[in-house]
């Protein structure tokens, strides 16, 4: 019973010193960082309001966007065909221009044909087939008449420079020559 007693009584020692322990440890960090602690949980109920709010609100809007798109599949339906109606649309489109690419096509290569019949039966009669081949260039040129211009002569035209110039030469002017780099080995060190 002794020992029972001395337990009992050693017993509250460990747990009083335990709770000093507790007390002086939580206190010096309470004094220490107490502001910040306080500050810190302010801090994070406030953003943990926010988000709250946020995610509350963004739960809302897919329950919204759910209800709508179950209760009107008839506007799901009319977008369909809106969209299927301007996709086929556009392949009319395309398709009527692929006809006129082929079609223009086709013509300039019945211009070819006609062309070279010409220039056969021109070499056959022993023309020249260069003026022929030149003459549909020029009419189907848009550019304007040659009445109303007037071809500027090559004559009137200075030289910008003299006919022997080279640049690689260093002749011809100017205080900038290229001369070519000495031969042999370099004399760095």
């Amino acid at each position: 019973m002794e020992r029972d007693g001395e337990l009992l009584s050693a017993r509250p020692a460990l747990e009083t010193e335990g709770l000093r322990f507790l007390h002086v440890t939580v206190g010096s960090l309470l004094a220490t960082y107490g502001w910040y602690i306080l500050f810190s949980c302010i801090l994070l109920y406030v953003v943990v309001q926010k988000l709250y709010i946020r995610l509350r609100a963004l739960r809302q809007r897919q329950l919204d966007r759910a209800e709508a798109a179950a209760v009107e599949p008839d506007v799901v339906v009319k977008r369909q065909e809106a969209l299927a109606a301007a996709r086929l649309k556009m392949q009319e489109e395309l398709n009527a221009q692929v006809e006129k690419h082929k079609e223009k096509l086709r013509q300039l290569e019945e211009e070819k044909r006609r062309q070279k019949i010409e220039m056969w039966d021109s070499m056959q009669e022993g023309k020249s087939y260069k003026q022929n081949a030149r003459k549909p260039q020029e009419d189907d040129s848009p550019g304007p008449s040659t009445s109303s211009v007037i071809p500027k002569r090559k004559s009137d035209r200075k030289p910008l420079r003299g006919s022997g110039y080279n640049p690689l030469t260093g002749e011809g002017g100017g205080a900038c020559s290229w001369r070519p780099g000495r031969r042999g080995p370099s004399s760095g060190g």
